[in-house]
């Protein structure tokens, strides 16, 4: 499909994440990839539920991917629910019991294990709305026109 990246060109985290943004349409969420929800964090996939739900999902490709994320813990504030996704080979006795879990590949994904939910505050959820709409702006924006800078 034209303005299409060859898959090659993405990282195994990247595959992940387009896998996991195909299966949250499925859930009628919208999602944006590499998006800020404050200083210091960058979540890998954020979803945005027709009830304005957020959901955050991060993408670890090894073991070391996952031992080295230092920040994931900060993401949890930031969330009606927490995933990690993951691909089958993934040794899934890393991560705790008390997240989402989600296996995934570049073509699709599958929700194992449903996060636990904590509601966020309506107004932090208000300003991740707010930072989702413009991120997803700018993309889009960005993609229409090569000329385009961005912010970010």
């Amino acid at each position: 499909m034209a303005g299409d990246s060859p898959l090659c060109d993405l990282m195994p985290g990247q595959l992940l994440a387009r896998g996991v943004a195909r299966h949250l349409r499925s859930y009628d969420f919208v999602s944006v990839q590499e998006l800020a929800p404050a200083k210091g964090l960058r979540v890998d996939v954020m979803g945005l539920g027709p009830k304005g739900e957020v959901w955050i999902v991060e993408c670890k490709s090894s073991r070391a991917d996952f031992t080295t994320d230092q920040k994931w813990q900060g993401y949890l504030d930031w969330c009606d629910r927490y995933f990690w996704a993951v691909d089958s080979d993934f040794p899934t006795d890393l991560l705790p019991d008390d997240t989402g879990l989600i296996f995934a590949d570049a073509y699709g994904a599958e929700i194992i294990r449903m996060g636990p939910e904590a509601k966020l505050a309506p107004a932090r959820r208000k300003v991740l709305v707010q930072k989702i709409a413009r991120h997803a702006a700018i993309r889009a924006q960005a993609a229409q026109d090569p000329g385009f800078i961005s912010a970010f």
